[in-house]
């Protein structure tokens, strides 16, 4: 759930938007012959900039790498963040349903994971064009609910179980007011899946991957697995090295995974 809250993409490339100065993908990575669109939706209290170790990482071929800019940060900081994950997922998509217009897949890592099941499940709701896969990280299944609520916590109580799992850049202890507004971030966030628990449960109408840290001390593989309940076509569970950060820590062995799914 690593926040990488300091680090924004500058890049002035984003996607058509109803309004510019707000637009939904920031840092995007093109592809010289795109096939496929990869939106990623990151943990709780990150950003489209939370994706930026991937830009480092040569992705697959043929593979836009589309980041998703949420409301209530970046770019889209003044914008209030919706009271559900429900509510959430609908301004998601009204957002960049406009981008459909290429193949494209869902990635969503710890909250991002729960928030694009809930996009592809509402995706179908509504007769859009069905990704081709959508892939999952490192969170509980929506139909299990959560083993504890964190968003109760102070913000010492916050900080301290971030530091537990290396969620948080400790960096970000010298600047006190954008540590407070970070926590504040991260709350509201797990607090919307922490009150998220799918009817279900519902399968997405798409190949369902999961990922997940072999270290990871939040979620483990059997929790993993539960993803199965979610899935009508294809359906794959993969450990990689790491915690609960291992998107960033093995962000090749994580792009490479990606690309088989992809295949």
């Amino acid at each position: 759930m690593r926040t990488h809250a300091a680090a924004q993409f500058t890049s002035s490339e984003s996607a058509p938007t109803r309004d510019p100065d707000r637009p939904w993908i920031v840092g995007r990575v093109h592809a010289a012959r795109p096939r496929l669109r990869l939106f990623c939706l990151p943990q709780a209290g990150g950003s489209a900039g939370s994706f930026a170790p991937w830009r480092l990482t040569v992705p697959p071929p043929g593979v836009e790498l589309a980041t998703v800019e949420l409301p209530g940060r970046g770019v889209r900081s003044a914008e209030p963040v919706p009271d559900t994950l429900e509510e959430l997922a609908e301004a998601v998509i009204d957002g960049i349903s406009d981008e459909f217009d290429l193949p494209y897949a869902i990635f969503g890592h710890s909250f991002g994971a729960l928030l694009g099941y809930e996009i592809a499940v509402r995706i179908g709701k509504r007769g859009l064009t069905p990704p081709r896969a959508l892939m999952v990280s490192a969170s509980r299944a929506p139909h299990t609910p959560v083993q504890s609520r964190i968003s109760d916590r102070d913000d010492a109580g916050l900080l301290a179980w971030l530091d537990g799992f290396g969620g948080f850049p400790p960096e970000l202890a010298r600047y006190p007011a954008y540590l407070r507004y970070a926590l504040r971030t991260v709350r509201r966030d797990l607090a919307l899946t922490e009150d998220y628990l799918g009817a279900g449960p519902v399968a997405v109408d798409c190949p369902l991957h999961v990922f997940g840290g072999a270290e990871d001390p939040l979620v483990s593989g059997a929790q993993l697995e539960r993803w199965r309940d979610c899935a009508t076509a294809d359906f794959s569970v993969r450990l990689l090295p790491g915690g609960h950060d291992y998107l960033f820590t093995s962000a090749p062995a994580l792009l490479g995974a990606l690309a088989t799914a992809l295949r």
